[in-house]
């Protein structure tokens, strides 16, 4: 049963991150029939830490705290992605892990769960940003970079920022039940589940090769998103051979050209949902899909949401 609770807090760490598991277990909602948990905030690097807000955050508590806790989450931090970290709270976390306590990441703070070696072999959530940082510091890490978070349990990993919400009352519907993670996230304000994941917040402008033969067939390609192409008509707007249009394609995108254009017709849907208030079908018609059904199949493939669902996330509910 999950009762006992520590945030272990490394110098620079960030608040909104930390506030994220204060909020789920660090509030007394005895009240509203909720459960209460015996949680501290740890310092890992002495009574007094800064944040890169401009102000101080002190706690009484060591990492000796961690010994009692059934869940140690580590919120993200400033450097945290590029730093060492103290070899005692590495001790701490892998002895944590070693005797069934569970170990939670808010966004950089994957960083040092991977530095403690708790994630070699496992599959593990982190913000988009740092996705190939993490991938080239810890090759023996799977890193997801699509998700909101990764429950190996007993180690469970979240994505970015706000992503930290979710794993959090994951883990709480997990120990204690849909309706008390439904109750606190009713009293945060927030879904107590979300759709989809964070591939619909990651920007993807086009890649760029170190040479650039197929500028202008790109910029074509881009304009007539709405068109049925092929790869010989493609090829012969760039002056090539089919097979070697594809094999330069390849080269210098670092993708075909079928998976190209369904890329761009995608972030195309994506700025009409967020921007316009066009239909379904209209918009499936402007970007190539044809029909609406066929949008959203796309769509979902692609972003893990629906069309309607990405809309309401950027526009608000009205605009669905």
């Amino acid at each position: 049963m999950l009762k006992n609770v520590a945030a272990v807090l490394l110098d620079g760490v960030h608040p909104f991150e930390l506030g994220v598991v204060c909020e789920v277990f660090g509030i007394d909602r005895s009240e509203e029939g909720l459960p209460v948990y015996d949680f501290a905030v740890v310092s890992a690097e002495g009574p007094t830490l800064s944040t890169p807000c401009g102000f101080t955050v002190s706690t009484p508590h060591g990492l000796e705290r961690l010994e009692e806790a059934d869940l140690i989450a580590v919120p993200a931090g400033e450097t945290y992605a590029e730093r060492d970290y103290p070899p005692e709270l590495l001790d701490a976390l892998r002895r944590a892990v070693a005797r069934g306590t569970r170990v939670l990441s808010v966004c950089s703070g994957v960083f040092v769960l991977a530095a403690a070696g708790l994630l070699d072999g496992r599959r593990c959530a982190v913000h988009w940003h740092h996705a190939d940082q993490l991938t080239r510091r810890h090759p023996r890490v799977t890193v997801e970079p699509d998700v909101l978070y990764v429950d190996e349990d007993p180690v469970i990993t979240s994505a970015g920022t706000a992503s930290g919400i979710d794993a959090c009352l994951h883990i709480v519907r997990k120990e204690q039940g849909p309706e008390v993670a439904n109750k606190i996230a009713r009293r945060m304000v927030v879904p107590p589940h979300r759709d989809g994941g964070q591939a619909q917040y990651i920007e993807r402008p086009l890649p760029k090769g170190p040479c650039d033969t197929m500028g202008d067939v790109l910029v074509w390609m881009e304009e007539h998103l709405d068109e049925e192409v092929t790869v010989e008509q493609l090829a012969a707007r760039a002056h090539m051979a089919p097979r070697t249009f594809a094999r330069r394609f390849q080269q210098e995108t670092g993708t075909t050209p079928y998976r190209w254009i369904l890329r761009q017709r995608v972030l195309l849907a994506q700025r009409l949902l967020e921007g316009t208030d066009e239909t379904m079908d209209s918009i499936a018609w402007r970007t190539g899909f044809g029909t609406a059904a066929a949008l959203r199949h796309q769509f979902v493939r692609a972003l893990g949401t629906t069309p309607a669902a990405y809309r309401r996330t950027f526009r608000g509910p009205q605009a669905a």
